[in-house]
């Protein structure tokens, strides 16, 4: 009887523990993705903006858990609410376009899809809907205020769709090989 006792509040334990690790890791995500901007150089062509680097945080959290990284999107958007111009903040609201299926994909596939070529068909279908949901932000932003006529229509969706494409490619190869190190080092085991 004790022997259960102590298994059974051995593993409420170790509940609390997965639970708070799994709450640290998506604070600590969150921090690094509003810390991210602030620190590293943007490239600025106006109305785009590119900081290599700072799609990671969601990226990873895609590869860890849905909620996490639903979490991270919301958390990083509030985030630049506090921070930045208000198109950018459209712009990270914007990303639970892809987010969330993109996690729903990532959560039911198996090891082999979330390898190779399979993962890079992945990036680029989730650059392009990450792509199609800036687009829409910032269109919806500067169409209200800054080209109401309608002209420049075409400069934001090169810059915003074209470059978006590119950087969201970008960023997902750097949050894998973020994630690698960490299965490497166990601990996305211990997250999952």
């Amino acid at each position: 009887m004790s022997r259960c006792l102590d298994t059974c509040t051995l593993g409420a334990v170790s509940i609390l523990k997965s639970k708070i690790v799994k709450l640290t890791t998506t604070a600590l995500l969150i921090g690094i993705g509003i810390l991210l901007p602030m620190v590293i150089p943007t490239i600025m062509i106006p109305p785009a903006s590119y900081t290599i680097g700072v799609h990671v945080p969601i990226f990873v959290a895609m590869f860890i858990s849905p909620w996490m990284a639903i979490a991270v999107t919301f958390g990083t958007t509030i985030g630049f609410f506090f921070s930045a111009p208000l198109v950018i903040v459209w712009r990270a609201a914007s990303h639970l376009i892809f987010v969330i299926p993109a996690v729903l994909y990532i959560s039911k596939a198996n090891k082999a899809e979330l390898k190779g070529f399979k993962l890079r068909i992945l990036s680029f279908l989730i650059a392009i809907m990450h792509a199609v949901a800036e687009t829409i932000a910032v269109l919806t932003f500067y169409m209200a205020t800054v080209f109401p006529s309608g002209q420049g229509m075409w400069w934001v969706v090169s810059f915003i769709g074209f470059g978006t494409i590119i950087h969201s490619m970008l960023d997902f190869e750097i949050a894998n090989v973020v994630r690698r190190a960490l299965e490497r080092a166990g601990f996305l085991g211990v997250l999952r």
